[in-house]
């Protein structure tokens, strides 16, 4: 199975700091946000990896390919524990890459995909999402498409004020946590919500996806929304994912993410804490 992960927005909530540099990009402690992404379809069992890039994302082609010159450098430096996790990141997964020509929504950005899926299931991961878990939470939806046939998305509950940043789903429970969806609305006011289950941002779809999207008009902010086409669909599932998700949405978010990663590692877990309880009491 292929992957797809789309990276192509401008990051505007993040500016100045995403003026050179793609959101994607930004540090979740140690590492770029993307390259938690890429681990996790890595982690279920993908090795094909397209990510839908746009105007300005140089950098995360960068960080996927050989670096000979750091490399040789750390070499010599007798760094090897950088360096094998410099290599590492290279040799993860084969990653391709096409531009998005222009911001016209995630709908768009899928569509750009459809020549590298060649007509068969694919997975897709939002380049701005992490999530964590025992058991990665695409490799569960592959699980549930294998089961059920058909597409599968990952949904989670979300308060009240915070249902007008996803899509929603309407569904019926018909196993533990796994939902049969009967209808998805983007971005709802809370009022109108049929639920409180929001996509967070891992999907699996079938291929006739591609047909839907190119169907279908503008929605939400004037863009192709995925949400609306996967309302065509002929069946989806929705898994109620148990594990963390880590929406890198804004900067409030962003930092939230960065320190709750961080605090995992015993590394710095104890010198963290102690400064963090330092602020606290000032």
């Amino acid at each position: 199975m292929k992957a797809v992960i789309p990276a192509a927005g401008l990051g505007t909530r993040f500016l100045p700091a995403t003026k050179a540099q793609p959101k994607e990009m930004l540090p979740v402690y140690n590492k770029p946000t993307i390259q938690y992404v890429v681990e996790e379809a890595v982690a279920s069992g993908i090795d094909d990896i397209l990510i839908i890039t746009g105007k300005g994302k140089r950098s995360i082609e960068d960080h996927f390919d050989r670096s000979f010159e750091l490399e040789y450098y750390l070499r010599n430096s007798g760094k090897m524990d950088n360096l094998v996790e410099v290599e590492a990141i290279s040799e993860m997964a084969d990653i391709y890459y096409v531009r998005q020509k222009q911001q016209k929504g995630l709908g768009d950005a899928i569509l750009c995909a459809e020549k590298h899926i060649d007509g068969q299931p694919f997975a897709v991961l939002l380049g701005d999402t992490i999530s964590q878990s025992r058991i990665p939470c695409t490799q569960k939806l592959i699980d549930i498409h294998e089961k059920y046939g058909t597409s599968a998305i990952a949904i989670e509950e979300v308060p009240q004020d915070k249902i007008k940043r996803y899509g929603i789903i309407k569904g019926h429970e018909v196993d533990k946590s796994i939902y049969k969806i009967e209808d998805l609305v983007e971005k709802p006011r809370p009022e109108d919500a049929p639920s409180n289950l929001a996509i967070i941002g891992r999907y699996l779809l079938m291929p006739e996806i591609f047909d839907h999207i190119t169907n279908i008009s503008p929605g939400v902010g004037g863009e192709i929304q995925l949400t609306d086409a996967m309302r065509a669909l002929d069946s989806v599932y929705g898994y109620v994912f148990p594990g963390k998700i880590y929406d890198i949405g804004n900067t409030v978010e962003w930092i939230k993410s960065s320190l709750e990663v961080a605090l995992h590692d015993p590394a710095v877990r104890d010198k963290l804490m102690e400064h963090l309880n330092n602020i606290l009491n000032e």
